[in-house]
Order: C-alpha cells, then sequence, then structure tokens
C-alpha cells in the first residue's frame, strides 16, 4: 500500500517501494504538509543525479558507503553519518557500497506523491 497523508501508523512491511532512478528504491514512510520521511535502499552504483528543491532536507545512513557532493564539496559517508541539505542547494551522490538512506524533509515533497 502506498502511505497517505497524516496516517500515524505506517507499518513497513505494509509500505510498497517505487523505482527512483536506476538502482534506487525509494519507501515513503510518513508525511504532513510540514513533513515527510522517506527511506532510499541504493545499490552499488547508482546515482541520486546532482539536483536541487525547495526542500531542507537532513539525510541520515542507516547502511552502505556513499560519496555525495553538496553545494559542489564532496566527501564519503557511511553508516550513522547525517548530512543537511538547506533548500535550493546542488546535492547528489553515487553508491559506493549498497546501503539505505533517511531523507527527511521539509516541507513534505509534493512530487513524490502526485
Amino acid at each position: 500500500m502506498k502511505t497517505e497523508k497524516n496516517r500515524i501508523w505506517n507499518f513497513h512491511t505494509d509500505i510498497e517501494g517505487e523505482e527512483g532512478a536506476s538502482g534506487i528504491m525509494r519507501k515513503i514512510l510518513a508525511y504532513t504538509d510540514e513533513l515527510m520521511v522517506v527511506e532510499n535502499h541504493f545499490e552499488k552504483g547508482a546515482v541520486g543525479a546532482l539536483h536541487h528543491h525547495p526542500h531542507t532536507q537532513a539525510t541520515y545512513v542507516v547502511s552502505g558507503k556513499f560519496e555525495f557532493e553538496i553545494a559542489g564539496e564532496k566527501k564519503t559517508i557511511s553508516r550513522g553519518d547525517t548530512l543537511l541539505k538547506k533548500d535550493g542547494i546542488a546535492h547528489g551522490c553515487v553508491c559506493l557500497e549498497e546501503g539505505i538512506l533517511l531523507d527527511i524533509f521539509t516541507p513534505m515533497r509534493e512530487d513524490f506523491v502526485g
């Protein structure tokens, strides 16, 4: 099933994933108009293309290893690291070791549920 806005209980096993870019599976875990939590499963070599959007985004690395670029600066990150991407800042990544990123957006990403 797809997650619905403002749903209080969201069980991971009930939420359907959807393909994002090649090698990336996205699950929208919970959201309101003000906030959205998204889990992204990356295969090794998958690319989150360089982009920007009008949302502030925090990313927590659940597992894996990634090379991230934020505002022209590149760093390698892994499990337990957290990134902050303010609205309008260009960012993207390459997955170096299969992994999961947990993204929190404010406000929610309407383009993810449209």
